[in-house]
């Protein structure tokens, strides 16, 4: 089985980069499952909304991914409940959270598991991710070895922490959120395959996708600026193609993908 995974799509400009790149990729790679993250699609680089959604859907996403900005877009309370397709982190507390953790497709003859987690280290204070994760998989593993994880977070220590905690029970762990992609793609100990972070699908002249005058300011003054999404050119797509034996569950390679100004996609 090959999966392809795309970083966080941030604003328009993301959502361009994937109608134009996606479709390519999956002709050129042939993955059996592509999933994205689209926890920064919206025009304002928060959220997501349904129509954002059904667009990545329709250029060839089969599972999207959250992470800390889901709840930004007050629109997805009206659909996250009704889809299969689009999953936030499992670890959001309380009992009714509206959407699901986790989700499964049939791919061939075998069925892949998409778990979205999310991490704790300078972020909001969830759930223990890695005894969600621990609980989950055992489960899941009851079903398919083939799973793999977004794991949604600000540091690279905690993402290695828990690919290393669920090395040899999960397929693959890839980072996402800080939206520079790592140059640390593995597979761990010929079983797990992993990378920090998968980078970001968006503008990229900006600022981890936002127009650089507001950052730069509250650097230095220290004071609050809202950031506003960059909308120029040219763009960036960032992830990562994974491959597995969908019998064993274990990854046989992993390889960054990359799509900017010093890397054309020129197949």
């Amino acid at each position: 089985m090959r999966i392809l995974f795309i970083g966080d799509v941030v604003g328009d400009r993301g959502v361009q980069m994937i109608q134009t790149y996606l479709p390519q990729l999956k002709r050129d790679l042939k993955p059996q499952a592509t999933i994205v993250n689209g926890e920064n699609s919206t025009p304002v680089g928060r959220g997501i909304s349904q129509k954002i959604y059904k667009q990545l859907l329709e250029s060839g996403a089969d599972v999207v991914t959250m992470g800390n900005h889901t709840w930004d877009n007050k629109e997805i309370y009206e659909f996250i409940g009704s889809t299969n397709k689009l999953i936030r982190p499992a670890n959001f507390p309380g009992k009714d959270v509206p959407g699901r953790g986790w989700t499964k497709l049939k791919v061939n003859q075998a069925t892949l598991a998409v778990i979205n987690l999310q991490g704790r280290v300078f972020l909001p204070p969830l759930d223990d991710p890695f005894a969600v994760a621990d609980k989950l998989v055992t489960e899941i593993r009851k079903e398919t070895p083939v799973i793999f994880v977004d794991f949604h977070g600000e540091v690279t220590s905690e993402k290695r922490a828990i690919a290393l905690y669920l090395k040899g029970r999960v397929s693959a762990v890839v980072g996402t959120h800080t939206h520079v992609q790592t140059n640390d793609a593995q597979v761990i100990d010929h079983q797990t395959a992993f990378m920090s972070d998968a980078g970001m699908t968006g503008p990229a002249a900006g600022i981890l996708g936002m127009q650089p005058a507001s950052v730069i300011s509250r650097f230095l003054n220290q004071r609050p600026a809202r950031y506003e999404v960059e909308t120029s050119e040219p763009g960036i797509m960032s992830g990562c193609v994974i491959d597995i034996n969908d019998e064993t569950g274990h990854a046989t390679k992993i390889k960054s993908v990359l799509i900017d100004h010093d890397h054309p996609y020129d197949r």
